[in-house]
């Protein structure tokens, strides 16, 4: 008898420990901060030792246009589009695993959970640096949190349905914009565009006529303006690198050329308060009937959407020659 109950110890335990699908039963990814992606597909993925979470998503979702404050994409589950996969696999995975198009034949996959139905929700925001010397800020990259909302996993056991499921932050970094300026400024003759430009390149302000006066400044005593919407605009224009480079040509033309191709327009940011959005002039002579205005922005800011970026608190937009 003694054996017999000694036999059936050893088999509950044994049935205990063999908890078969029972080690499958929830996702945990919370600790795996590191989310990656695949250069040659629309797939990203976090790794966990023998454990894989998928995702399959056009990379044109993960927008740097913002136009609302935790601007958020919500997108629609399926099994073949939008696709979430958990897999299980006998070995530890690499990067291979996931992005290889002929995928290696070890680690094997054990078990696989495929989402049916629910939602992704990417909330994206930009990630910026501060330089401390002069409190300017670049933006560097942007950060994407995905949650997954009532998504349906089906199982070989049955379905598992996640209320919300998170999912985590991916991250991408960009070039950040170069404003490889020299210091002369050159203006327009029948308006009153002031322009700063490489072959990439302009940064272009809107003067008030009157900042730039042909009369010399008193010492310390520069003249001052504020950044606006209808005078004073500042305007910050990147080039796509299409083999036509910029040049003096597209600038004071009644109608924008279309060549070269705009890549990206940041708009200086008003301030009617007088905090920030300053814009100084001061004015020397340059020998008989020159002058030279030297113009600087001080705590301005570039906006596009609502990401924005500052030039410190002293950015120097260039040196602008006149005569009487």
């Amino acid at each position: 008898m003694k054996k017999v109950l000694n036999l059936l110890l050893l088999v509950a335990l044994l049935t205990a420990c063999d908890d078969g699908d029972l080690t499958q039963e929830d996702i945990s990814f919370e600790d795996i901060t590191a989310t990656q992606s695949c250069t040659n597909n629309n797939i990203i993925y976090k790794l966990k030792d023998q454990e894989a979470l998928i995702l399959e998503i056009p990379k044109t979702n993960f927008t740097t246009d913002l136009t609302a404050a935790n601007d958020t994409i919500e997108l629609d589950i399926s099994t073949t589009a939008n696709r979430v996969v958990y897999r299980f696999y006998d070995g530890v995975l690499t990067t291979a695993n996931i992005c290889e198009t002929i995928v290696p034949a070890t680690p094997v996959i054990t078990d696989q959970w495929v989402a049916t139905a629910g939602k992704i929700r990417i909330v994206t925001t930009a990630s910026k640096t501060t330089d401390d010397t002069n409190n300017s800020t670049k933006i560097t990259g942007y950060n994407y949190n995905i949650v997954l909302k009532n998504v349906t996993f089906a199982k070989s056991s049955g379905d598992q349905v996640y209320e919300t499921f998170p999912f985590g932050d991916y991250k991408t970094s960009i070039t950040s914009l170069p404003f490889n300026f020299d210091q002369t400024l050159e203006k327009c003759t029948a308006t009153n565009e002031v322009y700063n430009y490489n072959t990439s390149e302009a940064l272009i302000l809107n003067i008030d006529p009157a900042l730039i006066a042909n009369v010399v400044t008193p010492l310390n005593t520069p003249r001052t303006g504020l950044i606006g919407t209808t005078t004073n605009v500042l305007t910050y224009r990147s080039f796509l690198n299409s083999g036509t480079p910029l040049t003096g040509a597209y600038f004071c033309q009644a109608t924008t050329p279309v060549i070269p191709t705009l890549n990206q327009q940041w708009d200086g940011v008003a301030d009617a308060s007088g905090a920030t959005g300053i814009i100084e002039v001061t004015t020397t002579t340059n020998g008989a009937n020159s002058y030279k205005h030297t113009i600087v922005l001080k705590k301005v800011s570039l906006q596009k959407g609502i990401v924005n970026f500052t030039l410190g608190d002293s950015y120097i937009l260039g040196e602008l020659f006149t005569t009487d």
